[in-house]
């Protein structure tokens, strides 16, 4: 739950959406939307919260009673005042978690769920720490930092699991023991990183610190 304290900090303090579908452009604010808008933002805030398990039926951009509900559990469960409207900090909550998702899915879509909680972890756990940037975008296109970034999987669309991945691990499931490194020890071509404490091997990834 700490954790999510401080993710829930970073979203308060945040005016700006780095948006890679969805929302505008990286830097533009985003515009509030809520009961009555219509059109692709209230289509695309529907699909990400149906892969959440928040909205249960078909997207039909438009915003009425069923959405609002559905983002209002979302800001209940994420610590965000459940007003119901989509504004700059539930659609950062919401872009993270879409960025989450895709390194998740480009990284690990062939590991257990444990695994892919673990993944997203990862991402969180630099966060929190001073050795790495202080936001998710910073940290997901951090030069070098994942291989699904520098090869192109991140393009790829996840699916509802890797979702759920990153909404479990965003609630304070984390796998990974506080680590802040992953590696398939088969793969990995890089010697330093087997000079890291394994804090835990789930399985194909060693996750260490």
């Amino acid at each position: 739950m700490e954790s999510l304290k401080k993710y829930i900090k970073s979203l308060a303090a945040a005016s700006v959406i780095f948006a890679i579908v969805g929302f505008g452009q990286p830097g533009a604010q985003a515009a509030s939307i809520g009961m009555g808008s219509v059109g692709s933002d209230v289509t695309y805030v529907q699909s990400i919260l149906k892969k959440l398990g928040y909205f249960n039926t078909q997207t039909t951009g438009y915003y009425g009673p069923i959405t609002t509900e559905a983002v209002k559990q979302l800001q209940r469960d994420f610590g965000l005042e459940p007003i119901g409207g989509v504004g700059p900090q539930t659609s950062k909550l919401i872009q993270e978690i879409e960025m989450m998702a895709h390194v998740v899915y480009g990284e690990s879509r062939g590991e257990s769920y444990q695994g892919q909680v673990a993944v997203a972890s990862v991402i969180l756990n630099r966060v929190d720490s001073n050795e790495f940037p202080d936001t998710v975008q910073d940290v997901v296109f951090q030069r070098n930092a994942f291989t699904a970034v520098n090869d192109g999987q991140f393009n790829l669309q996840p699916n509802d699991t890797a979702y759920h991945a990153v909404k479990d691990a965003l609630l304070g499931w984390d796998p990974s023991y506080g680590s802040v490194y992953y590696y398939n020890p088969k793969l990995a071509t890089d010697q330093w990183i087997f000079t890291r404490t394994v804090t835990k091997q789930i399985g194909n990834h060693h996750f260490a610190y």
